[in-house]
């Protein structure tokens, strides 16, 4: 038996994903949350120093960074159930292209739709549309992104369902007419238990945001 410790905070996205894919897996960890809006915990400056940030999953005293590299791990380290990545190299590295697009665009547009105002939040809502519809016909007509299985994509996107309410209030718009397929998807993600019980209420979200962005000056 590993013991396994993530450093966390309620409302990260990235953190929600290792929560996730430590649940799917069936492992026992300790939850350690985070004040990431206030001084950093002496563990996480010593478990992270490079960007000094969650999530952190620490097995057995050995510290593993990044989101996605984690839960490649996980999947790694713990193979008896519910794959996460495909077992085709080809699929595999397909899965790896998506859950970085939704790093690298997805996540980075949404950002702008609550930190900006005007025309450029106006632009980032364009773009952020065209971005939802691109992630529309990845998904088609299959269940998950990865078709009938749960997996590496689904968990990389899914944490960002409990910010939709966020993205919609702030912008001005509605994600299940721009992309009802997306929608759909994270409704039916939501009826597993490991993505239920580690989802934040986006109410919650949205204060959260509303405090954070008048702690640095947006409002």
């Amino acid at each position: 038996m590993k013991a396994v410790v993530l450093l966390d905070f309620w409302a990260s996205p990235f953190g929600q994903r290792c929560r996730i894919a430590l649940a799917e897996k069936g492992v026992e960890y300790e939850y350690r949350e985070e004040n990431i809006m206030g001084d950093k915990s002496p563990l996480l400056l010593e478990y992270n120093p490079v960007y000094k940030r969650i999530p952190v999953l620490i097995v057995d005293g050995k510290p593993l960074c990044e989101s996605l590299i984690i839960v490649q791990y996980i999947d790694k380290v713990w193979p008896d159930c519910a794959p996460l990545l495909p077992a085709d190299p080809y699929d595999r590295a397909h899965a790896r292209f998506w859950a970085d697009f939704v790093d690298k665009k997805f996540h980075e547009c949404a950002k702008r739709l609550w930190q900006l105002k005007g025309d450029a939040q106006a632009a980032a809502k364009e773009e952020f549309i065209e971005i939802l519809k691109l992630l529309e016909g990845e998904l088609g007509d299959k269940k998950y992104f990865g078709g009938d299985a749960f997996g590496f994509v689904d968990i990389a996107l899914v944490p960002f369902v409990c910010w939709f309410y966020t993205y919609e209030t702030s912008a001005g718009f509605s994600i299940e007419e721009a992309a009802p397929k997306v929608v759909s998807w994270g409704k039916r993600c939501l009826e597993r238990e490991s993505v239920a019980n580690s989802l934040s209420d986006p109410d919650k979200i949205y204060e959260a945001v509303n405090v954070y962005k008048k702690r640095i000056g947006i409002e």
